[in-house]
């Protein structure tokens, strides 16, 4: 081997669906659903949780290209990765997102129409994080995962792992990107996590790009064999296999309920969209690569799945179609009807307790905004 070359070959991955809709098992992981439950139902509930996902993500991009929302992080491609995730968490795990989780955010019960009030700025936060265990977005790439190492620190000393008691006991998740893995704060998040032995999964959703930035510029290894450098266990699932997803996921979760420290998982995955509504890819990637991954399409390999097998009929596809036609119109009237904020709010929710400095600043902005009120008059 050279200096030049790569430490570890490509490894294989976590796969239990095929990109062709076929069954296949693995040595350590396997699917399996909650006693009582009937599995061809979860399924299908993962494909309609997909094909919703992927309805909220195009109608919120035409949103932003009509000029009704800032901003928009595309997630084509990547449904299963973040619906087989987002499905393994417990009610009473916590979850810190970064910006293009928003089918996780569908899996916690979020209205999606609250998570377009931060695109479109008609709130200074989004949502209630306490109410759906669920973080607010972050925008600073990597800093959510010192948020939830800090935070599995906090469970860990309240008593809430171990316990055997599974309406008790928690684990945290926590995602980020393969341009974040390459940020100090994740590195941070790690060390303290291993040192303490903090109940957080890190699911990174290597979607092969960095913004313009390829993933193999990044790092010499795959993503999931850092983690043997800080001490926990790392692992890379097909991130477009929700089945895999979901499977490994449970198993991390469930080893950091338990009391086993933290893991590291590795969707390996890829963006077909833009990193943002911004971004331009066709500059820096070739059309050949995007073909080739729709052939890996996340909810194509599902549909055949059930439809070959006779888990579902083609009159329950054409009702997830007009669920997700609904969904759409939903969003698009919704969205429209957002009222706009008031801007002196910006201030009301920095602290619980309000400080002079903030409220002397407060008075300012006040005064400055109705002093133009006295110009049109």
């Amino acid at each position: 081997m050279g200096l030049n070359d790569p430490v570890h070959p490509e490894p294989d991955l976590v796969q239990l669906l095929t990109p062709e809709g076929e069954r296949v098992d693995h040595p350590d992981y396997a699917f399996a659903v909650p006693d009582g439950t009937d599995e061809a139902e979860v399924i299908r509930g993962f494909y309609r949780d997909m094909l919703l996902t992927r309805r909220i993500d195009t109608e919120s991009t035409a949103l932003q290209r009509h000029g009704e929302l800032g901003l928009w992080a595309q997630l084509l491609g990547q449904e299963a990765a973040q619906i087989g995730s987002g499905r393994a968490f417990a009610p009473q795990d916590f979850v810190f997102p970064t910006y293009r989780e928003h089918g996780v955010a569908w899996c916690r019960g979020l209205d999606p129409l609250q998570v377009l009030t931060l695109w479109r700025g008609s709130e200074h936060g989004g949502w209630d994080p306490a109410e759906y265990n669920f973080a607010n977005y972050t925008v600073v790439i990597g800093a959510q995962t010192l948020h939830a190492t800090g935070y599995a620190m906090g469970v860990q000393r309240d008593g809430l792992v171990g316990t055997g008691d599974p309406e008790r006991d928690t684990a945290v998740g926590v995602y980020f990107g393969d341009g974040a893995s390459s940020q100090g704060d994740v590195s941070e998040a790690m060390v303290f996590a291993a040192s303490y032995n903090a109940p957080v999964v890190f699911l990174c959703q290597n979607n092969q790009w960095a913004i313009s930035a390829g993933s193999e510029r990044q790092s010499r290894i795959p993503l999931y064999q850092r983690a043997s450098g800080f001490g926990f266990p790392g692992v890379r699932v097909d991130g477009n296999d929700v089945l895999a997803v979901n499977a490994v996921t449970r198993a991390a979760l469930q080893r950091a309920r338990d009391g086993e420290g933290p893991m590291l998982i590795e969707a390996f995955t890829y963006r077909m969209g833009a990193h943002t509504t911004t971004d331009d890819p066709t500059r820096y990637r070739t059309s050949d690569d995007v073909e080739h991954w729709k052939l890996k399409d996340p909810i194509a390999r599902v549909r055949v799945y059930l439809s070959r097998n006779g888990l579902a009929a083609p009159e329950w596809f054409a009702d997830v179609d007009e669920e997700a036609d609904e969904l759409g119109h939903r969003l698009r009237e919704g969205c429209k009807a957002l009222p706009d904020p008031d801007p002196v709010g910006m201030f009301d929710h920095v602290y619980a307790e309000q400080t002079p400095e903030l409220a002397r600043q407060r008075a300012d902005f006040v005064a400055y905004r109705d002093s133009f009120a006295e110009v049109v008059a």
